[in-house]
Formats: C-alpha cells, structure tokens, sequence
C-alpha cells in the first residue's frame, strides 16, 4: 500500500472540502439548500478524483485507501474542529456520514474507468 498515496489525497481531501466550504462563509452563502449542494458537489468531485488517481479496477484495493482517508479527516477534525465546537463535534450524526461519504465516494472511481477490451482473440486478423 503506498503510504503517500494514503496521506496526501486525505490531506488533499480535506483541504479542498474545507477550503470551499471556507469560502462559501467568507462570502456568507451558507444557508439552504444551494450551498449545501455546491459542497456535496465539491466533496463528491474531490472524492472520486482521489478515487481515480489511484488507477485500481476493484473496488477492494481502493477500499482501504479511502478508509484510510476517512481517518485523516477524523484526525483533522480533532485538530481544528475539537477546539472550536468540543469534543460534541463527533456526535453529530453529519460528522460520521461524512466519513463514510470519504470512505465510499472513491469506490465510484471505478465506474468512471475505461473498460479494458481483451486482444488478440480468434476473431481478430
């Protein structure tokens, strides 16, 4: 398993996801269901890039990347989420759907790959 791989498209993840919904604050769109769709939007095209990235055909090898990637978020939100919303933060249901959104949006990569022909059959000339 390629370690870098583990930890830099989970830090890429976060990054991304809260850079965008930074964003989004700075310029107050946080309320309703538009900003909540342009942050799922983010999340899911972040996700299934990393997902892409790591150029498997099976679900099961890119599983514990993406498990792996829902840790590093868990553990970023223990840095910067813990000290601003306590430890109350994990208790929220939206924190753990979260974390498995990480964990299961990368499987969809798969879906997105080209389908690879077998050559060289009998019926080729």
């Amino acid at each position: 398993m390629d370690l870098s791989a583990r930890i830099g498209w989970g830090i890429i993840i976060y990054a991304i996801t809260y850079l965008a919904w930074g964003g989004m604050a700075v310029y107050g769109w946080t309320g309703g269901i538009q900003a909540y769709l342009v942050e799922l939007l983010v999340f899911v095209v972040v996700c299934v890039w990393a997902g892409s990235q790591l150029r498997f055909h099976v679900w099961m090898d890119i599983l514990p990347y993406s498990i792996g990637w829902a840790i590093i978020a868990a553990g970023f939100d223990a840095i910067y989420m813990v000290p601003v919303q306590g430890w109350s933060w994990y208790q929220q249901p939206g924190t753990w759907l979260t974390y498995a959104l990480i964990a299961l949006l990368p499987l969809l990569s798969i879906l997105l790959r080209k389908k690879i022909l077998p050559t060289g059959g009998s019926w080729e000339s």
